[in-house]
């Protein structure tokens, strides 16, 4: 499917399946598009409960259907008037049309070479690795690194552990194995894994080595 048949190709939000983003205008907060992005999901979630569609919302509390499409995707501000009446049409109070717009969203900053040195498998080899964030999510932990080959590094671990790991190159050449496939990555490369597949360097190409690994977690670790 290209670009130009892609639902919604022609209106102004960016859609992916991670989610939503749009322009915004000078001033706005990010808490602006929270609060949008709750109302959304509340209203679809509680349309849905009771088995409406669209139409038949939009005819209830009284509003065109393109503008309660809009209000289901996040791409207009919903003001207190149509507010109540959707809390009036889906017979809730209106704070149940907010629900979840406070809840914090944790992040990580790490300034350039103020990341941690961390102990991995591979450290006693030579292996270096920067810790450069860590969040522990609601699903899932997530755990980035910058890791460093150097001459030093004459044995090459390989590593098996859950969850979902991703690699880009940032600095040198090197073939690195997952499972029975060797790929030969270099500035730019990217290679995303299942991590219970052995994997690792198989062979130092030109150093030094850079390249940095997101391993997702899953529930539980």
């Amino acid at each position: 499917m290209s670009m130009s048949d892609a639902p919604g190709a022609h209106d102004d939000l960016i859609r992916n399946v991670a989610g939503t983003a749009r322009d915004r205008v000078r001033g706005e907060t990010g808490d602006d598009l929270e609060l949008e992005s709750a109302i959304a999901q509340n209203v679809r979630s509680l349309r849905l409960r009771y088995d409406l569609s669209v139409t038949e919302l939009a005819e209830r509390i009284g509003i065109s259907k393109a503008m309660l499409s809009k209000i289901e995707n996040a791409q207009t501000s919903c003001s207190l008037h149509t507010l109540q009446r959707l809390a009036t049409g889906l017979d809730v109070p209106v704070t149940a049309l907010i629900r979840g717009a406070d809840a914090e969203r944790e992040a990580s900053f790490t300034k350039a070479g103020s990341g941690p040195t961390i102990t991995r498998n591979g450290t006693k080899q030579g292996h270096s690795y920067e810790l450069l964030g860590a969040l522990r999510g609601e699903h899932k932990r997530l755990e980035c690194l910058m890791v460093t080959l150097s001459e030093d590094s004459e044995v090459y671990p390989m590593f098996q552990h859950p969850g979902t790991e991703f690699l880009h190159m940032v600095e040198g050449v090197m073939d690195y194995g997952h499972g029975r496939s060797v790929y030969r990555m270099a500035p730019g490369d990217s290679l995303t894994l299942d991590g219970e597949g052995a994997h690792g360097p198989v062979q130092l190409i030109e150093l030094p080595i850079r390249f940095l690994s997101v391993v997702a977690f899953p529930d539980g670790i």
